[in-house]
């Protein structure tokens, strides 16, 4: 079965008040839908987060990501920043799978980390706390949340 008919059958049983909570099918059917992606982009407006997620889709045996240049200062504008640099990568290229990262919501809520494909599905996502709190470097940050995000749906780094 493709992923979009496991989504729809999902659907139905949550309609169908069946839903009893995701089944091993699903993600394998979810992780399968990932590998599949050709093209992978990272929307911002420099290559610190692309270089860092490649490095980690690499070590998950997963297709590089590419640098997509969008000033994304404006997603700072609206409730869920990350999500709405992905929306804007889905708005200006053709892509199968956005990943992005940016604040969570308002400011002090910390970073969000997001897998989206091009229906605008999320398919993953990782948190962490403010900056202030995690004192983290940027790229170790990202390297953290990417690898939580595919982790937490079944991938495992590949020897």
């Amino acid at each position: 079965m493709n992923f979009d008919e496991t989504v729809k059958n999902a659907y139905h049983e949550s309609v169908q008040d069946e839903r009893f909570g995701d089944t091993e099918d699903e993600l394998i059917a979810l992780r399968n839908h990932i590998r599949s992606c050709r093209r992978i982009v990272v929307p911002n407006k420099n290559t610190v987060k692309t270089s860092a997620i490649n490095e980690v889709l690499t070590r998950f045996n997963l297709p590089s990501a590419e640098h997509v240049f969008i000033h994304t200062n404006s997603a700072d504008l609206s409730r869920t920043p990350a999500i709405t640099k992905a929306i804007l990568a889905l708005d200006i290229c053709d892509c199968d799978l956005v990943i992005a990262r940016g604040r969570l919501g308002v400011p002090g809520s910390g970073s969000l980390l997001v897998i989206m494909d091009k229906k605008g599905r999320i398919l993953s996502a990782a948190t962490s706390p403010s900056h202030i709190l995690h004192g983290k470097e940027v790229q170790d940050a990202v390297k953290d949340e990417i690898t939580e995000a595919l982790v937490r749906i079944g991938f495992s780094v590949v020897e």
